[in-house]
């Protein structure tokens, strides 16, 4: 059995009673950084064997991860923060499980993506993430392809990108479209900035560059 675990965005209390003991009771758990994981683990008093699984584990990885799951074991596979399989390469792990047979099973809890979406106000019968954007390349491809949409657009956002891509908005759909921008969700400094692009650009130059960013379209 592999368990896709969510784990906290930020507040280690939303972690899940049901996460808990799928933690505890996991014959080894596969993480992206074990220092990052470490915390949260110590946290809730989770002693399992720690397999680091992140962006650049290969096929091998893999394979040493599938036959424990086809020899019986359970996996438990959590993500640095949030549900596994959102914008982390948990994708290519359960593609290979579903592949092998393996039994795939969803433990939900926080997703910074619906946590921003459903504070935004932004209408969310019809939505679309899109993860990270590119940085450079089709990155002016997407947003012109995104002009006619009528739809919520939500996307991840790194400090260092933030400004840009808030102008880049404002230049896609005009200075006055709407936008949220959500602020280290469920973190002691969460905070949401709601207003027009061109409001919000002129809001961010005037904070400090620190955290992650949602931003809600």
């Amino acid at each position: 059995m592999l368990y896709l675990v969510s784990t906290p965005i930020g507040n280690l209390e939303d972690m899940t009673y049901r996460g808990v003991r799928v933690l505890k009771e996991a014959d080894f758990i596969a993480c992206e950084d074990t220092r990052t994981s470490g915390i949260l683990l110590k946290h809730y008093g989770i002693e399992r064997p720690l397999l680091s699984f992140h962006s650049h584990s290969g096929v091998a990885k893999i394979d040493k991860i599938l036959e424990a799951l086809t020899e019986g074991k359970t996996c438990a596979l959590i993500s640095d923060a949030g549900t596994p399989g959102i914008s982390d390469p948990a994708y290519a792990l359960v593609k290979a499980a579903i592949a092998a047979n393996v039994t795939v099973c969803p433990i939900p809890g926080a997703s910074a993506v619906l946590s921003a979406l459903v504070c935004s106000g932004a209408h969310t019968h019809d939505f679309r993430f899109l993860g990270f954007l590119p940085i450079k390349k089709g990155r002016k491809t997407l947003f012109d392809s995104l002009k006619t949409k009528d739809y919520t657009v939500v996307v991840y956002e790194s400090v260092h990108r933030i400004e840009k891509t808030v102008s880049e908005i404002g230049e896609t759909f005009g200075a006055e479209h709407k936008i949220v921008i959500a602020r280290e969700l469920t973190k002691k400094f969460e905070e949401f900035l709601r207003g027009t692009a061109a409001e919000c650009l002129t809001e961010l130059k005037t904070r400090p560059r620190k955290g992650e960013f949602v931003v809600v379209f």
